[in-house]
């Protein structure tokens, strides 16, 4: 049986590329189900798939964290990863249908939790904006502030490790992108989607652009309902196999299990000598 991949919300389970790639557990919110019901629910997923990674926003409610750390102290299990991602909500979608897909391939729990790391590193998003008024994510000045005000005006956002918030304009510089083959998702708020489509999308020379439901955490991440979030992302799962399959694996010291990188999915063990940490081999040549 797959690896049992869990979620916090349903909106995280964008639907399946091919007819293999597993769905995803649905971790419900304490107001939605009572603990022994989770706990049981867990139970049943360890018994069934023999680990759970269960992936997580950071914007996630405090009590629904706590949650979760409550389930998997009460089972007493070293078999439940927990990993909380910086990733905007569809931007984390992806992430977790790519780790749908590694599921089934032949890693173990450890490789494919320690994995989350690493594949967040090569998806891109972020969103296109017609108010900065109430984003708390991003540096806003108050010259920004006064623009979004603006009839017409329209934002820019880059979440994770290039996070950028430019105004749209006919000669701005391209958002930092992929230099490697990806496609595009668009989830298209109350906001029009042309910039992305016809101006973003040539910038990354995506190969190909899919639509998906707006994840409704979006407008709380973003701050705004009128917006178009998007994400760029490796979509071919032999790259993803040979990304992950191309770093050396090691073993945590402290629970046993086999990581790449330089942290245990399952304990959050850093390894214990720095200079063992691994990196990835693979270089991602764009298709032209």
């Amino acid at each position: 049986m797959p690896i049992a991949i869990a979620v916090t919300s349903a909106d995280l389970v964008l639907p399946p590329t091919d007819q293999q790639t597993p769905t995803a557990a649905l971790l419900h919110a304490p107001e939605a189900q009572a603990l022994e019901l989770a706990v049981g629910d867990i139970h049943l997923l360890l018994e069934q798939h023999g680990y759970v990674i269960a992936v997580y926003p950071s914007s996630l409610p405090v009590a629904h964290e706590r949650r979760l750390f409550a389930i998997r102290s009460v089972l007493e299990s070293d078999r439940i990863a927990l990993l909380k991602v910086d990733l905007p909500p569809l931007g984390l979608a992806v992430l977790v249908r790519q780790l749908r897909q590694l599921s089934i391939c032949d890693f173990s729990p450890g490789v494919v939790a320690s994995a989350v790391r690493l594949l967040a590193h090569y998806i891109h998003a972020g969103a296109l904006l017609n108010s900065v008024a109430k984003l708390d994510r991003f540096p806003v000045s108050l010259k920004e502030h006064a623009k979004s005000l603006v009839p017409g005006t329209q934002f820019a956002a880059l979440a994770g490790t290039h996070a950028r918030l430019v105004k749209v304009r006919p000669a701005m510089e391209p958002l930092p992108g992929p230099d490697f083959a990806t496609h595009l998702l668009i989830a298209k708020g109350q906001a029009p989607q042309e910039w992305v489509k016809e101006r973003l999308a040539p910038d990354w020379k995506v190969q190909a652009i899919h639509e998906a439901a707006l994840p409704a955490e979006s407008v709380r991440w973003w701050g705004t309902s009128k917006l178009v979030e998007f994400a760029s992302y490796l979509p071919d799962i032999s790259v993803l196999y040979q990304l992950v399959a191309s770093v050396r694996r090691e073993n945590c010291h402290w629970c046993g299990m086999e990581l790449i990188g330089d942290r245990c999915g399952f304990c959050s063990s850093p390894l214990a000598q720095p200079e063992h940490r691994a990196h990835t081999s693979v270089v991602l040549a764009r298709e032209r």
